[in-house]
């Protein structure tokens, strides 16, 4: 065998397993090939209050800035192992849960490799009655050169924060598709 072809063989196992691993997902995600359709209403009532024995979690989605002409980023929440739902352009959806130690992912929802890897987690412990508010904040800087930079980060929100949020966003429904 030449050893182009030889070098050839020995590269391609490399590629295919580096591309394996920059998508492996954390525990808290769900399954990497469930993708969503979101959908979004504007002046919606917030969500309703906890029902008994429940916390609530509002799935939030902040984005400063379209990523390209008429488009903005989807991003997928997970709650311990499974996603929970979907979130577009400045949206939120509410999920109930048990109290307890509950684990986290926000994933950015893309075909674009580079996206594909902005990845964030983060665990809490709910308690009865309570409400906690999660953002995904998307953060894209625009160069001089026509290029862009993203950061992509989950953080808690105060009580105020997230509740302004409920406000002026949208409520998201989020179909897998």
């Amino acid at each position: 065998m030449k050893p182009r072809f030889s070098a050839l063989f020995l590269y391609l196992p490399l590629v295919f397993a580096l591309q394996a691993r920059a998508t492996v997902l954390p525990d808290a995600c769900g399954d990497d090939k469930i993708k969503f359709d979101v959908s979004t209403k504007s002046k919606q009532p917030p969500p309703a209050a906890p029902a008994d024995g429940k916390a609530q979690i509002v799935f939030i989605e902040n984005e400063n800035h379209m990523l390209g002409p008429f488009m903005y980023a989807t991003v997928r929440f997970g709650l311990d192992g499974a996603w929970a739902g979907a979130n577009n352009n400045n949206s939120y959806f509410a999920a109930m849960v048990d109290p307890g130690v509950h684990h986290l992912c926000v994933s950015w929802q893309s075909a674009l490799p580079m996206l594909k890897k902005s990845i964030d987690v983060a665990s809490f412990t709910a308690e009865p009655g309570k409400v906690y508010y999660f953002a995904a904040n998307v953060i894209v800087t625009r160069t001089g050169d026509n290029n862009a930079n993203y950061d992509f980060n989950l953080s808690q929100l105060d009580d105020d924060a997230g509740r302004y949020r409920l406000k002026a966003w949208k409520v998201a429904t989020g179909t897998p598709r």
